[in-house]
């Protein structure tokens, strides 16, 4: 909002100074630095509302089979996600071109599966049920939210030219049948057919990938903000005609925009680790893991860069995967001799090294410096035709 103040003013009066408005990195900055001071210093109000009303942190007993004990994390407040969500869309309101459809189906998503954590939450913290909000109602916010996703970048207008185009990484342009844009190279087209379908998995997958990491002190507030920085290269190459066109990726006019929403969304999540990192004076719960991953999962979306996932990603890939295989060889191994076997100590793959006796601040750091890499590698790709 303060950006089309300033828009306006600069129209109308030409300010000195006030120009400088319209660069986005200049907003993007700004936007990191209100995020930034939302989640440290406001959050350190609402943290201490949290400890006030008693909204803590219930670990059940006999959590984990007595592998790991996290008994120390009993009457943590929990919640904090509403920290990161008023920092991320607080800044983006603020800095943002909120009237482009990047920027606002980003924080759309944020905000639907945010909104289904804090019902959970909720329920679990201040209704003392601990079963929380029923899966299935958790599920059908995941998915309609990625149909809602997948609708607008269809039939919107803005995505008219490119709207089931895919970024595939390696393929140099001119072996492929491209849909040429602004002078820059586009992508596959996989048809609505398979798109939509596509868009759904990713949200709902994302959303859920990120409540399984959070488990351990600073890991998922961690992850995400390197992700959340690896994004806003990438969006900010979508949206640059010169860059894009430089390393033959999709030009997508607009798309730059989403770069304060990314910088705000690192911002909030470091502002955020202040607190959440090892020993944790709150947690995120659903609140924020649930709307991190709609944040991530849709952003990548809109810039075509789905296939860059499993390495942008790969943390909360393997977090994930870690739990089918655990589950998948449970089961089978239960049906074929009658005694469940585990592939892991324990699933997620996190509490599969605290289980063996690694400090858990050990296995954060290791994890969001493993992170640092895959989103480097994943930037390099760009450059590999």
């Amino acid at each position: 909002m303060l950006y089309y103040l300033m828009q306006y003013l600069e129209e109308q009066f030409q300010p000195p100074g006030f120009q400088v408005i319209q660069f986005i990195t200049v907003r993007a900055a700004l936007a990191a630095i209100t995020a930034l001071f939302i989640s440290m210093i406001i959050g350190r109000r609402i943290i201490r509302w949290l400890e006030a009303k008693q909204l803590g942190e219930s670990v059940r007993e006999g959590e984990h089979a007595g592998a790991v004990d996290h008994a120390h994390k009993q009457g943590t407040p929990t919640m904090g996600g509403v920290i990161i969500l008023f920092a991320v869309l607080g800044a983006t309101l603020l800095w943002g071109a909120i009237a482009e459809v990047y920027v606002w189906l980003a924080m759309v998503a944020t905000a639907w599966m945010g909104a289904f954590g804090f019902a959970d939450d909720y329920i679990k913290v201040v209704k003392q049920d601990k079963s929380g909000l029923p899966a299935r109602i958790k599920l059908v916010g995941q998915l309609s939210l990625g149909l809602f996703a997948g609708l607008v970048i269809y039939f919107h207008p803005a995505f008219r030219e490119f709207h089931t185009l895919t970024y595939l990484p390696f393929i140099a342009g001119e072996t492929l049948d491209y849909n040429v844009i602004g002078g820059a190279v586009g992508g596959m087209d996989l048809g609505w057919v398979i798109y939509v379908p596509v868009v759904i998995f990713i949200v709902t997958a994302l959303s859920n990938a990120v409540n399984l990491t959070d488990g351990l002190d600073g890991l998922a507030a961690g992850v995400t903000g390197i992700v959340a920085l690896g994004l806003t290269a990438l969006v900010y190459i979508a949206g640059n005609a010169i860059f894009a066109g430089f390393l033959t990726d999709m030009f997508l006019p607009g798309a730059g925009e989403l770069a304060v929403f990314t910088l705000a969304l690192a911002a909030a999540c470091f502002g955020f680790l202040w607190y959440n990192g090892y020993p944790a004076s709150v947690f995120m719960g659903d609140t924020g893991s649930l709307a991190l991953g709609a944040a991530v999962g849709t952003t990548t979306l809109l810039i075509r860069k789905e296939l860059l996932l499993p390495l942008l990603c790969a943390v909360f890939f393997v977090e994930s995967l870690s739990v089918i295989i655990q589950t998948g060889w449970f089961k089978y191994t239960r049906k074929s001799t009658g005694t469940g076997r585990r592939v892991f100590r324990m699933a997620p793959i996190h509490h599969h090294w605290e289980a063996g006796g690694m400090h858990e601040a050990k296995i954060v750091v290791r994890f969001w410096i493993v992170t640092a890499i895959t989103v480097a590698a994943a930037l390099l790709i760009l450059r590999i035709r």
